[in-house]
């Protein structure tokens, strides 16, 4: 059986991401309209590496297509991390930024973890910081990591449930795979991290009824490592000369999923929307 026909099996993440523009669009006027204050962004870019530049700039269009003001602020590359740290501090003083973006990753010689640790916990537009990573795991989630929370958000809008499932992650990291799974715990369903040094990962993944793949390898996950009906979200992203991959075997993995997101146009979309809902937030809790 061929993919063609399934669209209706793929999500949309260029639609969703539009409705939660949309819903910010309508929060920024209100807090304008209401306070007369516009939420603010500072987004810090350190060094000129092509690929977060471009990231930096879709964040930034974001902004604008809902009404949010976004300041760029850039470090060179040989700046220090003393630099780094004041720059942070002066953007939590100011009152009219309420929200910080540090763009990932940063030149070798820099502590990225020291620099995000830096950001006031209420201005985390990321929601890296450990305040705001320690509210998730006990169940509170305010500012959280924007990807999960974007899957979280797509669930819900395709009325996936959650309760009881298994739900099956790939990748370990502090940026997708650990805060998604304890957002997937903290809706009852029950949670398999696999990561490198899992012995074998089919296992596991035969197993998922909602599958979460951010390993960063191209085509990873195959047909036959995944049952009939699966919801499946490819975060990874592998650029060749000829295309973009995600970690997914889409075409032939499609046959057998219920949903699907695509590479790209997936969950990229949802996690920029995520953070712009995020900017808001910080916004509201200044006043």
């Amino acid at each position: 059986m061929s993919a063609e026909g399934y669209e209706s099996r793929i999500i949309d993440g260029k639609a969703l991401a539009q409705l939660v523009e949309e819903e910010v669009r309508s929060g920024v006027e209100e807090l304008e309209s209401s306070r007369g204050v516009t939420p603010g962004l500072a987004t810090i870019l350190v060094g000129d590496d092509p690929a977060s530049k471009m990231y930096v700039r879709l964040k930034h269009k974001a902004c604008e297509r809902v009404g949010i003001k976004a300041e760029d602020y850039l470090l060179p590359a040989e700046a220090s991390q003393e630099d780094l740290l004041a720059l942070i501090e002066g953007l939590n003083k100011n009152k009219d930024v309420h929200s910080i973006l540090l763009q990932l990753p940063l030149p070798k010689h820099f502590s990225p973890q020291e620099a995000m640790e830096a950001i006031a916990p209420a201005k985390d537009a990321d929601g890296f910081h450990p305040y705001n990573m320690g509210k998730l795991m006990i169940g509170d989630e305010g500012l959280v990591p924007c990807t999960p929370k974007g899957v979280i958000r797509a669930l819900e809008e395709y009325g996936v449930e959650l309760k009881g499932k298994n739900a099956v992650v790939v990748g370990h990291s502090n940026v997708v795979g650990k805060p998604m799974a304890a957002m997937f715990l903290n809706r009852n369903a029950t949670v398999s991290v696999c990561h490198v040094f899992t012995d074998d990962l089919k296992k596991y993944t035969l197993e998922a009824d909602i599958l979460v793949v951010a390993a960063g390898v191209k085509h990873l996950i195959k047909a036959d490592m995944v049952k009939e009906g699966v919801v499946i979200f490819d975060v990874g992203i592998t650029k060749e000369a000829d295309g973009v991959y995600g970690d997914v075997d889409f075409e032939n993995v499609i046959k057998k999923a219920s949903l699907i997101t695509p590479v790209p146009g997936g969950v990229g979309p949802m996690t920029i929307a995520m953070l712009m809902k995020h900017v808001l937030m910080c916004a509201e809790k200044s006043l």
